[in-house]
């Protein structure tokens, strides 16, 4: 009986309220992150007017103001939009593949293996060019990523205090080196310490011509695999016995979040609790399908972000806070929350 309802609720909507509730959640999410977007690009140590945006839109010229707009602020709400987007995204799918509620990407260690070694990089490597600083990201994201989920599940299973505790362990650890890294080498990691706690205050177009391809190809990787997402929350045995290659899926999923999660982290530094916080509150809305749930989260994301963005500017104003302040003032209670009561969502 358990199985059935959970097949049943795991399709996507089809009677004609719950499409409704659908488009009502899609058509305000959109209205508030062009409303995030306005904020994102007004608000700042330089306001600029409703009436400024649109000359500089219609009628662009070399003055200070639509400099602001165009070479600043535009593309900080790009990269936040992609970046929120990819970070929710990789969570959703660490915790469908999982099945474990407290997944995501800082938790599994993907966030502090890139930061190490993209650290490291920096500090070793000094010339090296920004698009292969992106590849350490990647190369320390799976590794993290690896590390975590062979530790949670030793000794049998793998359950979410042992994901929580393995992953945090992890994290602490690889965390440390990167201090250690960052104290001995202080005179080439200055630049490094305001990147390790995440924000994308100073990001231009270079930064969102790196991200654009990453994010598209990771979006989609994702879309692709909603249905066999939507399977493994059955139980690994159903979803084989409905013909699955679960290893396969396991493969091209677990690619997919490095990919999402390292090009998010190289461009921004670990931003946490995005790709924690969101997935649940996605599925609470919208329940477990994730053909719904995949889409729904990169929506969420990049609005939590964005508004996260805004809302950071007013920390230290008028000079600029990291966003991770702003994320993870939201995240450790909610984080703290679900553990104790198991992962769910109430």
């Amino acid at each position: 009986m358990m199985l059935k309802v959970i097949k049943l609720n795991s399709r996507t909507p089809s009677s004609g309220k719950q499409l409704m509730t659908l488009g009502a959640l899609i058509i305000g999410g959109i209205i508030l992150l062009l409303l995030g977007v306005f904020f994102s690009i007004t608000v700042g140590a330089a306001d600029i007017r409703i009436s400024t945006v649109f000359q500089a839109i219609f009628n662009y010229q070399l003055v200070k103001d639509h400099m602001i707009l165009w070479e600043l602020r535009l593309p900080r709400t790009l990269v936040g939009i992609f970046i929120g987007a990819n970070l929710a995204v990789a969570g959703a799918i660490m915790q469908g593949m999982t099945r474990n509620p407290l997944a995501s990407p800082q938790v599994f260690g993907i966030n502090a293996g890139a930061s190490l070694i993209v650290v490291a990089g920096v500090v070793f490597f000094p010339s090296l060019p920004y698009t292969q600083l992106i590849l350490l990201a990647f190369i320390g994201a799976a590794f993290g990523g690896v590390a975590v989920y062979a530790l949670s599940r030793s000794d049998g299973g793998m359950s979410p205090v042992k994901l929580a505790l393995g992953g945090m362990a992890l994290h602490m650890f690889l965390s440390s080196i990167t201090e250690g890294i960052i104290m001995f080498h202080e005179h080439s990691t200055a630049s490094v310490l305001y990147w390790l706690a995440g924000g994308i205050d100073g990001r231009d177009w270079t930064h969102v011509r790196i991200l654009f391809p990453w994010t598209v190809i990771g979006l989609i990787a994702a879309l692709f695999l909603a249905r066999s997402l939507t399977m493994l929350n059955l139980g690994e045995d159903v979803a084989k016995g409905l013909g699955q290659n679960n290893r396969r899926v396991y493969f091209f999923a677990g690619l997919t979040v490095i990919l999402l999660a390292g090009a998010s982290v190289a461009v921004a530094g670990p931003i946490g609790f995005v790709g924690l916080i969101i997935p649940h509150i996605v599925r609470s809305l919208v329940g477990v399908d994730y053909r719904v749930v995949i889409p729904f989260s990169a929506l969420f994301g990049a609005l939590l972000l964005t508004y996260a963005d805004v809302a950071s500017r007013f920390i230290a104003y008028p000079f600029d806070s990291p966003v991770g302040i702003v994320t993870a003032f939201i995240g450790a209670p909610f984080f703290l929350y679900l553990a104790r009561q198991g992962g769910r969502l109430k």
